[in-house]
């Protein structure tokens, strides 16, 4: 097949894109390189990918509607992975507008370059964070999910409801993925994972939010992409158990789906910095610290949709991907 993926040059984009070519498919990698994490880590990933057949790399903003116009005129792709957005919970406190121009007017350009060049399914990247004030565990597609409680987390759930809006109107296939926590090599600079690792190995101390009493389903980044790629090749339809009196939020009678990927096992942010205290050989110093404006104190995926659409569930434990993200990031900045 022919896809675009978008946010090629990021963390998950580009470790796809290598799944993706190894397969035999023609990528057109998107990214606009910008500057919120360090530019050379992300040239760096392209870098594997460039020599790769196949592999063309576009640098485009998602926002900019001109430019998606042509290249989807130009290109008529069969599928799209949609991951380019602006990410991070806390930097959507500092600059709310960056969330809107890249996840709202860029999802905008996505889902009209789709609709006007037949493609046959969009696959996008929505996020756990949509669960936001809920409280019931683990979290299901099958609640509702209208108490986000940071910028981002808005920007995805507006996603989704456009998502389906383009799937009712115009018969557009599209799956919404909600991705928890993925970690691991080739990482982005500003998660925990990478912080914290960054730090322990500096010798400085670590901030701990909410003193500790956080978990996370973190999810090891190839059993995202594995369901990111199962997700794609099953195209989205129209659910026939679908009851609009009852409406369930994560079919539709339209081909619209959204998923959870998670691990489906929530770790203790106490555990998760032992795991990489083992690994690196070293004690982390800790600042307890209250819980940041826009995180929420647990999340925990339900996978059981996801297992029954494309017969996958993510399970690498987390001291295996920690340790393989240890020994990435030693050989990379050689520590």
């Amino acid at each position: 097949m022919k896809i675009l993926l978008t946010g090629a040059a990021g963390f998950i984009g580009s470790t796809i894109t290598l799944r993706l070519l190894a397969r035999g498919d023609q990528v057109v990698g998107l990214d606009n390189l910008n500057d919120y994490y360090d530019v050379r880590l992300k040239q760096d990933r392209l870098a594997r990918l460039t020599p790769q057949p196949g592999f063309r790399f576009v640098k485009l903003d998602v926002a900019d509607r001109a430019g998606m116009e042509q290249l989807f005129a130009a290109e008529r792709f069969d599928r799209v992975i949609h991951l380019a957005a602006q990410a991070g919970v806390r930097y959507s406190l500092q600059n709310p507008h960056a969330y809107v121009d890249s996840n709202i007017v860029g999802f905008m350009n996505i889902l009209e370059g789709c609709r006007h060049s037949g493609v046959q399914h969009l696959v996008y990247a929505s996020s756990s964070s949509v669960y936001g004030g809920n409280t019931r565990m683990p979290f299901s597609e099958h609640d509702s999910v209208d108490h986000p409680v940071s910028m981002y987390a808005a920007t995805k759930k507006a996603n989704e409801l456009m998502a389906h809006t383009y799937s009712h109107l115009f018969g557009l296939p599209t799956t919404g993925l909600r991705f928890f926590t993925v970690y691991g090599p080739w990482g982005r600079p500003d998660m925990a994972l990478f912080l914290f690792t960054k730090a322990i190995l500096e010798n400085r101390a670590i901030d701990v939010f909410n003193h500790g009493q956080m978990r996370r389903d973190f999810t090891y980044v190839d059993d995202i992409v594995e369901g990111v790629i199962r997700v794609l090749d099953r195209v989205a339809t129209p659910d026939p158990a679908y009851r609009a009196e009852t409406p369930d939020p994560s079919t539709s009678n339209a081909p619209f789906r959204v998923f959870n990927i998670g691990n489906n096992n929530p770790v203790p942010l106490l555990d998760f910095i032992g795991c990489i205290e083992d690994a690196l050989g070293r004690k982390a110093q800790m600042n307890l610290l209250p819980l940041q404006d826009g995180d929420v104190p647990a999340t925990y995926a339900d996978v059981d949709t996801l297992r029954d659409w494309v017969g996958f569930t993510p399970a690498t434990d987390i001291r295996t991907g920690i340790g393989r993200f240890v020994e990435w990031y030693r050989s990379y900045y050689k520590v």
